[in-house]
């Protein structure tokens, strides 16, 4: 599978980020890939539908799309009917921005297996956010001495008004957080989920209990640590199934079941469905 990465650009190797539009960047061919960088994309105009993981988004005017590095994805849009505005940005130098090596799994939007990774904004809000972008862009053309604090403060404002309107939204739990526990369980489930599927791994790995970190996961996502594992590992598990080639017993064995039979007995627990019926009804 094809993987774009980050392209500097005009902006220099200062800044990990930028702000394209339809006419400096293609969304319009239709083969599946993913990137090294995560996207927040602002459709003014759209048509047609996004393929996100396991997930079919239908696209409309004023869509907000997020994507999270990595996500596979393929785009079916309209090329007659399509204007947007895309904010890219790598996962490292975001969170070295703002000093805080968790930013992204702060945002919820990001990493995001309960909830669709979309917005239906109205046409003020979308305005609003395009202008915040126009400026970012221009700071980025344009650099000065107080680039960086400018952007910093035009970016940080828009993310966090997101996450905001997203928690608003799917009525998520937004409050500060007493500790980072919750967001560290979930940077070490994109490490480790091949390898470990105990919620007690993952406690000894943090220096925690178990009950301190289920804590802590309810307080931030309203769910257990035991639900938000499973979330995950099934996750993992229906890539495995649409993306690569690998059979059940390969993909029992990359996830460390004991047999085949494990994997399919928990597949069936968590969706209601077979492994076959889930691919047949992707498939159609």
């Amino acid at each position: 599978m094809r993987t774009i990465k980050f392209h500097k650009g005009e902006c220099g190797v200062e800044f990990l980020l930028n702000v394209l539009n339809e006419k400096e960047t293609d969304y319009t061919h239709q083969d599946t890939y993913h990137k090294d960088f995560f996207e927040i994309l602002f459709f003014k105009k759209a048509k047609g539908r996004l393929i996100l993981g396991q997930e079919i988004l239908s696209l409309s005017d004023n869509s907000i799309i997020f994507i999270s590095a990595f996500q596979k994805h393929t785009w079916e849009l309209d090329p007659e009917h399509l204007e947007f505005t895309t904010l890219i940005f790598q996962e490292d130098f975001l969170n070295d921005f703002f000093s805080d090596k968790l930013f992204t799994y702060k945002l919820l939007y990001f990493y995001q297996l309960s909830y669709v990774p979309q917005i239906i904004a109205d046409d003020t809000h979308m305005s609003k956010f395009c202008g915040l972008l126009a400026e970012i862009k221009l700071e980025l053309i344009e650099s000065q001495a107080d680039s960086a604090h400018i952007i910093r403060s035009l970016l940080y404002y828009l993310l966090q008004t997101l996450n905001r309107k997203y928690a608003r939204l799917n009525k998520l739990p937004n409050q500060k957080a007493e500790n980072n526990f919750a967001y560290q369980f979930k940077e070490l489930m994109e490490q480790f989920i091949r390898e470990k599927q105990r919620v007690n791994e993952y406690a000894t790995l943090m220096g925690i209990s178990r009950i301190t970190l289920n804590q802590a996961v309810k307080a931030q996502f309203n769910t257990t640590a035991t639900h938000l594992l499973r979330q995950r590992l099934l996750f993992e598990i229906q890539d495995l199934l649409i993306h690569s080639d690998h059979s059940v017993n390969q993909i029992a064995f990359d996830l460390n079941f004991s047999e085949p039979n494990h994997l399919m007995r928990f597949f069936k627990t968590q969706t209601g469905k077979t492994i076959g019926a889930f691919i047949q009804e992707f498939k159609k």
